[in-house]
């Protein structure tokens, strides 16, 4: 077993996060990539062992904790970066159809990379901004959208609601309370055919506070949306 992989378990132990042994190695190997990968491209900047075990897995897998994901569910991971929280859990939950999107194709090739390493052939890779990718045919197509960013709750319903079924969840992965977030983003969940199904609030330890966001969509998404990049950031519903 590998020091960082010692490191994760301790880590996932403490928040009550368990993924069996042949997900903590290849996690493991994901976090050598990472790190390998990392030197020549910005990935990320938290690179200590104990903070990626921290702030980039355990708060990927916290959402297991607290979203019942039904087996074999298509997940989309929009924006999704260095493959948080995406592909952290797909290795803990491998039943998952997996779609990463994101709008730099060199992370794309990294987690290709990722995925040919850690022997796992079924995930698709999407090269897209977030408003054109849901003109597409994912459009109204999965049964979770997640993101974790630090964009507004109403700027990421337009991104990522269009992509999400009927009577699917978009799931909003927040580094703190953001009941005022909920409470701006009153008239884009009405547009964009969003409730509100559960909220969780939690701590994630020197980390700080979590809040995860389950919006449950009642209605395919009006045509008119998402709108151009420009006009969701100047002119947010």
């Amino acid at each position: 077993m590998s020091s960082f992989e010692t490191i994760l378990k301790d880590v996932l132990s403490r928040f009550d996060i368990s993924v069996s042994d042949e997900a903590s190695a290849k996690l493991s190997r994901y976090y050598e990539l990472l790190i390998e990968w990392n030197e020549k491209m910005n990935l990320t900047a938290i690179t200590e062992p104990e903070d990626v075990a921290l702030k980039h897995f355990a708060d990927s897998l916290s959402l297991l904790s607290y979203v019942d994901i039904q087996q074999g569910a298509s997940v989309i991971d929009v924006g999704t970066g260095a493959g948080f929280p995406g592909m952290a859990l797909k290795i803990a939950r491998p039943d998952i159809r997996l779609t990463l999107l994101d709008s730099l194709n060199k992370r794309l090739v990294f987690l290709d990379e990722v995925c040919a390493e850690l022997g796992i052939d079924d995930v698709t890779m999407i090269h897209s901004r977030a408003e054109d990718g849901s003109r597409t045919e994912l459009r109204d197509s999965f049964d979770y959208a997640v993101s974790r960013a630090v964009a507004s709750l109403n700027t990421l319903c337009e991104y990522d609601m269009p992509y999400v079924r009927t009577g699917g969840i978009f799931i909003a992965m927040k580094s703190k309370d953001a009941q005022t977030e909920i409470d701006e983003a009153k008239n884009a969940l009405n547009e964009l055919c969003g409730e509100i199904k559960a909220v969780h609030s939690f701590g994630l330890g020197i980390a700080g506070e979590r809040c995860i966001i389950e919006i449950e969509k009642t209605a395919p998404t009006p045509d008119r949306y998402p709108r151009k990049s420009k006009a969701i950031k100047n002119k947010p519903l």
